[in-house]
C-alpha cells in the first residue's frame, strides 16, 4: 500500500527530477561508452555494494575495509576520473541550449543566432577529389557543441573554408595533414586537432583510426564528422556515433546541409 500512496503522491516536480536525472545519465553515458572509465565505475560500484552487504552482515572486519575505502571514494573518483569529469562539465558547459530550442526560433525578439554559412559544397568536392587519390582526411563540423576544449589539442587558425584549402592541408607533405581539422561557419578554426578515440571491439577491422576517432567525437559531441579512408578512398559521415548512410556525393551534402541548419 505505501507504493502506492508514493505514486499517488507523485508530483509534477518529481517528473522533472526524473527527467533530469535521465538526462544526466544519458550525458555520463555518452561520456564513458567505449573508454576503460565505464568499467572502474562498475567496479566502485561492486565495491560499494560489498560495502553494504558487510555491514548488514556485521562483518566489522570487511566493513572497516570497504568503509575506509568509501571515506575518500569522493577524492578518488575525482582522481580516476579527471579526465572525464573535465569532458563532462566542458560538455555541458558549452552546449548552446538556445540554438537547440525550436520554440525560440519562433520569437523573432529572441533571434540572435547567426545561420551556418559552412560552404559544404566545396568541402565534399574536396573530398571527393582526395578519396580519387586515396588522401586520407579527417573533417569535424562543429554544430550546437562548442568544441574547443578539442580545438586546444591541435594548432588554432582561422582560415575561410575553399576547396584549394581543403587539399592543401590534408595533402601528404603538409604539415598539417596528421589529425582533424575543425570547421565551424566557414572557418578551419584548428588543424592537427587530436580526438576522443572509439574503442569498440566491433567496430570492422577495415576501419582505422580516423574512422574511430570520427565515431568519437560524434558519440560525445553533437558534431558531424567526415573521414576519407587512405586505404580504400570511400568517404564516411559519422554522426551521434552512428555511419550515416547515404546513396551519392549530393545527398551526402543535402543531409550535413540539413544537421548544419
Amino acid at each position: 500500500m505505501e507504493i502506492f500512496k508514493d505514486i499517488l503522491n507523485f508530483t509534477v516536480v518529481d517528473i522533472i527530477d526524473v527527467i533530469l536525472v535521465a538526462v544526466l545519465l544519458y550525458y555520463l553515458y555518452r561520456l564513458v561508452k567505449g573508454t576503460v572509465a565505464i568499467n572502474i565505475f562498475i567496479g566502485i560500484i561492486i565495491i560499494y555494494g560489498a560495502w553494504r552487504l558487510t555491514d548488514f552482515l556485521n562483518m566489522e572486519l570487511l566493513t572497516g575495509i570497504f568503509g575506509g575505502f568509501m571515506k575518500v571514494g569522493i577524492i578518488a573518483l575525482i582522481v580516476v576520473f579527471q579526465p572525464e569529469i573535465r569532458k563532462f562539465l566542458l560538455m555541458v558547459g558549452s552546449t548552446n541550449i538556445g540554438r537547440r530550442g525550436q520554440f525560440f526560433k519562433q520569437l523573432n525578439f529572441l533571434k540572435t543566432e547567426v545561420s551556418n554559412e559552412t560552404d559544404v559544397d566545396a568541402i565534399i568536392s574536396a573530398c571527393n577529389k582526395m578519396a580519387q587519390t586515396k588522401t586520407g582526411a579527417l573533417i569535424v563540423f562543429e554544430r550546437n557543441n562548442n568544441l574547443d576544449f578539442l580545438s586546444e589539442s591541435g594548432d588554432e587558425m582561422n582560415i575561410k573554408v575553399t576547396q584549394p584549402i581543403i587539399e592543401s592541408i590534408f595533402f601528404k607533405n603538409s604539415p598539417l595533414h596528421d589529425g582533424a581539422i575543425v570547421i565551424n561557419n566557414n572557418t578551419v578554426k584548428a588543424t592537427r586537432v587530436i580526438l576522443p578515440v572509439n574503442n569498440e571491439k566491433n567496430i570492422p577491422k577495415r576501419f582505422g583510426l580516423r574512422h574511430r576517432a570520427g565515431i568519437g567525437v560524434s558519440e560525445k559531441t553533437d558534431a558531424i564528422a567526415l573521414v576519407v579512408s587512405e586505404e580504400t578512398g570511400h568517404i564516411s559521415c559519422f554522426k551521434d556515433g552512428e555511419f550515416v548512410v547515404y546513396d551519392d556525393i549530393n545527398e551526402l551534402k543535402n543531409i550535413i546541409k540539413g544537421d548544419l541548419v
